[in-house]
């Protein structure tokens, strides 16, 4: 399988991470397991998680997903042959939340603990923490990759002039820098992305791991009127999407689909692929089912004539 580089992390992937906000969510511990299994042994090997899954589940407090990998990490080994990213910065109830130096050396190691891992390959900024100097928080990072625990270091939900503000640093001051950005970008979601991230991760060489690759589910095709809200517990974020531009989508994606004998979903998958800057895209499943189309995704090649539809439909 092709493999992308994250960067100038000197990390390589397939061009497809597994989202790992489900595990212990709606994919319980064994159908995680399965997932996993089915997922690497396609051929795939990058597995993005968070400290914080998935505390907003009645009775969580998180770190359920880091916890059920770790498991599946100790018995399945080979976790040199695997990229494990996870994520830091967002309030752990009870805990506490940021990019303060102390507060990362603190929660990588509860990571690691859950992880059952010495080293994670990725480490994301989960969200910006103005209040911490940036220089203090790569400085963290720093501190991390020299004692083995760290390999690369990414950023998620940034703004564009942060992000560059960040690279900056980094430069100025010889840390580590963000070598990823992990945005909200799909088919449906494309204007906070393009309009000034795009050209400046093009431009510096992050790598881009968007979340929400199936804008949570609405480009698979599964919600096509309020009575499919109820479908799923992501059903409820819907109403955003199934709108006049979101039927458009979904009829384009339809159209596409049905000429290369795929699913809509894998469509979306494939467009956000080809994109500028994209690594690879982060996507969940939740069945065996799901993770067959997932798989299938990877294969697909848009032409010019379904990358012009489905460009003329989500603009």
């Amino acid at each position: 399988m092709e493999k992308r580089k994250l960067g100038n992390s000197g990390i390589s992937i397939a061009p497809l991470m597994f989202g790992g906000n489900v595990f212990g969510w709606t994919a319980d511990e064994a159908m995680s397991f399965k997932l996993l299994d089915a997922f690497v042994g396609a051929g795939f090997d990058a597995i993005d998680t968070a400290d914080v899954y998935s505390k907003w589940v009645p009775g969580h407090k998180g770190g359920e997903s880091e916890t059920i990998l770790g498991k599946w990490l100790k018995a399945r080994g080979g976790r040199d042959k695997l990229i494990i990213a996870t994520k830091v910065g967002m309030e752990m109830p009870g805990i506490g939340q940021g990019l303060r130096k102390d507060y990362i050396l603190a929660r990588v190691e509860d990571s690691l603990k859950r992880l059952q891992t010495d080293y994670v390959d990725l480490y994301q900024s989960h969200t910006d923490d103005q209040s911490a100097p940036l220089d203090e928080t790569l400085g963290a990072y720093q501190k991390l990759i020299d004692q083995g625990k760290v390999r690369a270091i990414g950023a998620s939900n940034y703004e564009a002039p942060r992000l560059a503000q960040a690279l900056k640093a980094s430069a100025a001051a010889r840390l580590p820098r963000y070598e990823t950005l992990q945005p909200l970008y799909n088919l449906s979601d494309r204007e906070g992305f393009e309009k000034e991230l795009q050209p400046l991760c093009v431009k510096e060489n992050v790598g881009v791991i968007p979340y929400y690759a199936l804008a949570a589910g609405f480009l698979t095709g599964k919600y096509r009127s309020e009575a499919d809200f109820g479908k799923s517990p992501r059903g409820a974020r819907m109403k955003a999407y199934l709108n006049d531009r979101g039927r458009r989508i979904l009829k384009a994606l339809d159209d596409v689909a049905a000429g290369l004998k795929a699913k809509p979903g894998q469509v979306a998958l494939a467009w956000l692929m080809m994109r500028p800057a994209i690594t690879a895209p982060i996507a969940s499943a939740t069945s065996m089912a799901q993770m067959e189309e997932l798989i299938g995704a990877v294969r697909l090649k848009l032409g010019p004539d379904a990358l012009k539809a489905l460009d003329a439909a989500s603009a």
